[in-house]
């Protein structure tokens, strides 16, 4: 459990790092993100571990992503102005 949880941070971190280089006009601020991406990784370990059980150690890397990736997302912000209509 511990190597997962360790892995699943990193991972979050490099998410978090890759996003904050690849995305800054649509981010906030870096520290934030940086931190979002391995809280997440981590919730999500532990989220798909309390699920299927110990002993699925791919299984929950996947769903330690899935979630940072769904952290992350959800710092982003529009990268244009909303265009609204008239109806």
């Amino acid at each position: 459990m511990l190597l997962e949880a360790l892995g699943s941070v990193f991972l979050g971190l490099a998410l978090a790092w890759t996003a904050a280089t690849r995305l800054p006009h649509r981010l906030p601020e870096r520290r934030t993100v940086l931190a979002a991406g391995p809280l997440g990784a981590l919730f999500g370990a532990f989220l798909t571990h309390s699920a299927v059980g110990p002993g699925h150690t791919v299984t929950t890397i996947i769903g330690a992503t899935f979630i940072a990736v769904v952290a992350l997302s959800l710092l982003l912000r529009p990268s244009g102005r909303l265009r609204r209509s008239a109806a």
